[in-house]
């Protein structure tokens, strides 16, 4: 058994069992790639993948339970890279941030600019996607950190800790009805129209929530991921916003009046995920810190020791008693 067949077959099950792109992935040739899987395959005395003629199936029970070992296997020997880094170029390296449109637009960008400040040497790499899918690249080691508000607890092998809360607003136009109420309702935000985010993004679970304990049915003609294309159908007139307070720019969104709703919705969490075994790099902890300052190393210490047992939990209670607001 070789790295480069753990590499392989964990390469194609990212990539949903396509042996051509894995190829590309890994730089290598289709054929090489089958001949390695195949060789994994005789030597296990298992099938890790079905087979359709040419093409790969679907993943097997015995590829499943394989599959996870051997992500460990290879976050393990990442982790002796990054270890034996500490001790030769403590400053240099690559960090990948997985997070949502919202997170990377309004909330990252003055952590992003520090941590550049602070680590010229360390390549950064910010990608985004869906909630599910940032927490599925942390799990399986495509991302160092996964930053979002939804999603993230589906996955076990994720230590979660809590950075701030957050609640939203109401954007309209200046000629809008709305814009001179003083205190809104949801019944005033359910008599018009509303554009706001796709379910599953940016805490849009806790909107739907508050409409529902008030029975009140909103009228939710546009959804999208990105808090700027909500503002851009606001301008439209096609209905009013529910955004994060946070996508509100003063000096950018002089045409809109922001309506204070956080007495309408229960505020929302966001949290940073990794992986529980990851080995957190002097950089990987700056980065937490200045992302959330209130998360210092003995906490993260804490938390990979002691997850995910009761001390853990007791941990993230802590964490999320004083959480700032933003």
């Amino acid at each position: 058994m070789k790295l480069r067949q753990l590499l392989y077959i964990h390469t194609v099950a990212e990539q949903d069992l396509n042996i051509t792109a894995a190829a590309n992935k890994l730089h290598t040739s289709q054929p090489g790639v089958s001949k390695q899987i195949r060789l994994l395959e005789a030597e296990l005395g298992v099938q890790i993948f079905e087979r359709n003629g040419k093409h790969l199936g679907r993943i097997t029970p015995a590829g499943s339970r394989i599959l996870d070992i051997g992500r460990r296997i290879l976050t393990e020997v990442d982790n002796l890279g990054r270890t034996a880094n500490e001790f030769t170029d403590a400053d240099a390296g690559n960090l990948t941030i997985a997070t949502t449109h919202t997170q990377a637009r309004y909330a990252l960008p003055p952590t992003i600019a520090a941590f550049r400040r602070a680590y010229p040497r360390v390549a950064l790499h910010l990608d985004q996607g869906a909630p599910p899918q940032i927490a599925s690249w942390a799990a399986s080691g495509q991302a160092d950190f996964a930053i979002a508000t939804e999603a993230l607890e589906n996955f076990d092998d994720l230590i979660l800790l809590p950075c701030y809360t957050w609640n939203r607003a109401v954007l309209v136009r200046q000629d809008h009805p709305l814009a001179t109420v003083e205190t809104l309702s949801l019944a005033d935000i359910a008599a018009y129209p509303i554009i706001t985010y796709t379910f599953g993004f940016t805490g849009r679970s806790q909107l739907d929530r508050a409409f529902e304990g008030a029975g009140e049915t909103p009228d939710v003609v546009l959804t999208a991921v990105d808090a700027d294309v909500i503002k851009t159908y606001v301008r439209q007139d096609l209905g009013i916003g529910v955004v994060a307070s946070m996508a509100y720019e003063a000096e950018n969104d002089t045409d809109l009046v922001r309506l204070d709703a956080s007495h309408l919705f229960a505020p929302s969490t966001t949290c940073i995920a990794f992986r529980h075994n990851l080995f957190l790099t002097g950089f990987m902890r700056s980065f937490i810190r200045t992302f959330a300052p209130q998360i210092d190393n003995a906490e993260l210490d804490r938390a990979q020791a002691s997850f995910p047992g009761p001390r853990y939990q007791s941990l993230v209670r802590e964490l999320s008693a004083d959480l700032p607001m933003r």
